[in-house]
């Protein structure tokens, strides 16, 4: 966000949707779906959907990672991942307190919360997500 706009209390997060493709030949894909873009408050909560579609049977080795590319910047950053069964939200950054996961692999979610929007917030988030045979 510019130095102008930081008078402002809203925040633009934008979505990216990683098409993830599974193992050797023959491969399958995994259909991944995000908002192009979510709207936030400073202060309030945002709901990061992903949703995916698969034609394979969610195996119980999914993936789920969320990477955050703040505004300006080249690199991005592992915030969240999802393997074994078991959420692990990244040590590094500024979102590792206030982030909760709420996806549910079996449904095909892996949708994230951040709570207490931030300007720093504002960037592009991506998931990716993993079901290898």
């Amino acid at each position: 966000m510019s130095q102008g706009a930081r008078g402002s209390s809203s925040l633009l997060l934008l979505l990216a949707g990683l098409l993830s493709v599974l193992g050797p030949s023959p491969t399958s894909c995994i259909h991944v779906y995000t908002q192009r873009e979510v709207h936030g408050t400073v202060g309030s909560h945002v709901t990061l959907s992903c949703s995916f579609w698969s034609s394979e049977w969610i195996s119980e080795d999914i993936s789920i990672t969320w990477h955050f590319q703040s505004e300006g910047s080249r690199d991005s950053i592992s915030i969240f991942h999802y393997a074994k069964g078991q959420p692990y939200i990244d040590d590094v950054g500024s979102f590792k307190e206030r982030m909760e996961w709420v996806g549910n692999p079996h449904r095909k979610d892996g949708s994230i919360v951040i709570h207490n929007l931030d300007y720093t917030d504002n960037g592009t988030f991506t998931c990716d997500v993993k079901n290898p045979p």
